[in-house]
């Protein structure tokens, strides 16, 4: 049986509907039971089969930037996309390890051109006249390492072509200059029906020849530079093609087809719909961005429940209230971090500057130094993009800074290029860097109140999800950011612990009464003399953290303590899987643990 791939080269262009009608169902149908990212998907499928039909992966390579867009891509190289986002099964995002087809694990916007044309240059190198395709977001364009990249694509030996997806969207609506100038090319109807008119008359003329062709092609650029006034990518010199309409087959393979004839760097400007093809989707393409499993007949109808995103964002607005220094940023998701009602009820002072993390720190620096609160969400595995503005603006200049860290510890479903276990190595690497985790709803509101009003550069981590809400095996005392248990000298052993995983450390200690415990809301600098005075009568200490264990505070505190120390973390890159399954892998349950503990008092 021929592969959809030999399928679809098979067909004629009229025929490659169907087939397209035949991946959307499948992936409307897998997303709708495992979760994933829908409406990108969608307003893709026709230009994935379009660019399997014209070009020949994996030998040309195709890099989505981003990768989460790439689900008809998967299905057409012959993945089984039932096991989407499911613990050894197919990853949301592109991956290496499941097929030729996917050339890098993508899951950071911006990553796409660069790659691209490194693998370009080497195919001239290496004297191969493969193609090089990246297909990239127009949201992924507000990244300042696009233009890098656009700035370094001159060379005219090259076969790169760079597939511009124009949906308007990234995960928030997009915003900024970028976004505007793509809508003032989209709109500008009088060069396309004139392009169209030129067009239609010339194909009626029989023996056109060749002068007459290539005053055609003179007067259509001509006209094109009346209506499209500096167009930034043929002014960095590459040759534009588009915008087109994505979603439509047939144009598509004829528009690719044309930039195959182009010598050197082609941006080929296409426009989609987010959604395409399922109506809710259409209507609603911001709730179908990330979305959990819904019913395909009522669509996704699920409200967000009370969360740890929620309460930052509502935390946020009270603390707005009484102090208008305080501004809201963020980095094109102020759905997801929570800001959404601050938005609202603070237009001035809310601020998302796309998908550009390095220049929002660096923006809030701005702010602060005019005497503003600036207070930053972004996820965990999107701040790693921005150390060097965080040490450099901040740091440096002393500055005061509120990081609000949202999905951090183990991500499920997502994967390895989105677990928030790196975010603590990295900044508490920093001079000047407090870093909290919170235990609990009230923790955090409490916590972000002294951030905001302090001097320093604070970093607040959180899960994404709820609060564990349990009862302590044993009486806490709460102190100076610490709890620990009130009998904790008379303990055998004790864990300690910060964040999510304390309902773990309780469940544990319920089941030990040998056992005391030390649970962490500061966790970066470390109380370490408070932290040695409630062990000294310990025999050992056992570390539980969900974070990765180089560079973690287990590390930090088995360096300083003079008692044997056990590291329960995480230290390798995580695939994806439910949140239970990583737990199982990581052996963060109650038997593990019990085990390990049993194993150390035998030693």
């Amino acid at each position: 049986m021929p592969s959809l791939i030999e399928r679809i080269k098979s067909l004629k262009i009229k025929e490659l509907g169907s087939v397209a009608t035949e991946i959307r169902g499948k992936i409307i149908d897998t997303v709708s039971k495992n979760g994933g990212h829908l409406a990108s998907n969608l307003g893709v499928v026709e230009v994935c089969v379009a660019m399997h039909y014209v070009f020949d992966s994996p030998r040309d390579k195709i890099i989505f930037d981003v990768g989460h867009q790439a689900y008809a891509h998967k299905i057409i190289t012959g993945r089984d996309i039932s096991t989407l986002r499911q613990y050894k099964g197919i990853s949301g995002f592109t991956n290496p390890k499941e097929s030729d087809h996917d050339i890098f694990y993508e899951g950071h916007s911006g990553t796409s051109i660069s790659q691209a044309l490194g693998l370009a240059q080497a195919n001239k190198l290496n004297g191969k006249d493969d193609y090089t395709i990246a297909f990239i977001g127009d949201g992924s364009l507000t990244n300042g390492m696009v233009f890098e990249a656009l700035n370094n694509c001159d060379d005219k030996d090259l076969r790169l072509i760079i597939i511009i997806n124009d949906n308007e969207m990234s995960i928030s609506k997009n915003v900024g200059g970028m976004h505007r100038y793509f809508s003032r090319i989209r709109t500008s109807k009088k060069y396309f029906g004139f392009k169209r008119g030129i067009e239609k008359t010339l194909r009626v003329i029989p023996l056109l020849g060749k002068p007459l062709a290539r005053f055609a092609l003179w007067l259509k650029n001509k006209f094109k530079r009346a209506v499209i006034k500096n167009n930034i990518f043929e002014n960095l010199g590459l040759n534009y093609i588009g915008p087109v309409d994505g979603n439509n087959l047939a144009k598509m393979v004829a528009i690719l087809e044309e930039a195959k004839t182009k010598r050197g760097p082609t941006v080929v400007h296409i426009t989609t719909k987010k959604g395409f093809g399922y109506k809710d989707a259409e209507n609603h393409p911001e709730k179908y961005h990330s979305t959990g499993k819904f019913d395909i007949k009522r669509g996704n109808d699920k409200v967000q429940s009370e969360c740890y995103s929620t309460v930052m964002g509502e935390a946020l607005c009270s603390l707005a209230q009484e102090d208008d220094r305080i501004c809201g940023i963020t980095a094109a998701m102020a759905e997801g971090t929570g800001l959404l009602q601050f938005e609202e009820k603070f237009k001035d002072r809310f601020f998302d500057v796309g998908i550009a993390e390095e220049h929002a720190v660096t923006f809030c620096s701005g702010l602060a130094r005019q005497g503003m609160k600036p207070v930053l969400a972004l996820y965990s595995t999107f701040v790693q993009r921005s150390y060097d503005q965080i040490f450099h603006d901040f740091s440096i200049q002393g500055l005061p800074f509120t990081l609000m860290l949202d999905r951090c510890g183990l991500v499920a479903d997502e994967g390895i290029t989105h677990q928030g276990i790196f975010d603590y190595s990295i900044l508490s690497s920093i001079p000047n860097v407090t870093i909290y985790s919170p235990n609990s709803y009230n923790e955090l509101k409490a916590t972000m109140e002294k951030a905001i009003n302090s001097q320093g550069i604070d970093v607040i981590r959180y899960p994404k999800g709820k609060e564990e809400k349990y009862d302590y095996a044993h009486q806490m005392t709460n102190e100076d950011d610490l709890e620990y248990s009130t009998d904790i000298d008379k303990r055998e052993a004790v864990i300690i612990t910060y964040g999510r995983l304390s309902a773990l450390a309780n469940q544990v200690a319920t089941r030990d009464n040998t056992l005391g415990i030390i649970r962490l809301n500061k966790i970066f600098p470390l109380d370490l003399d408070k932290i040695k005075t409630l062990t000294k009568n310990a025999k050992f200490v056992y570390i539980l953290e969900e974070s990765y264990i180089h560079g973690g505070v287990g590390e930090k505190l088995s360096a300083s303590l003079d008692k044997k120390s056990y590291i329960h973390g995480i230290n390798t890159l995580v695939p994806h899987g439910s949140l239970a399954d990583l737990y199982t892998l990581f052996g963060f349950d109650t038997d593990t643990i019990l085990k390990n503990l049993n194993n150390l008092k035998s030693e």
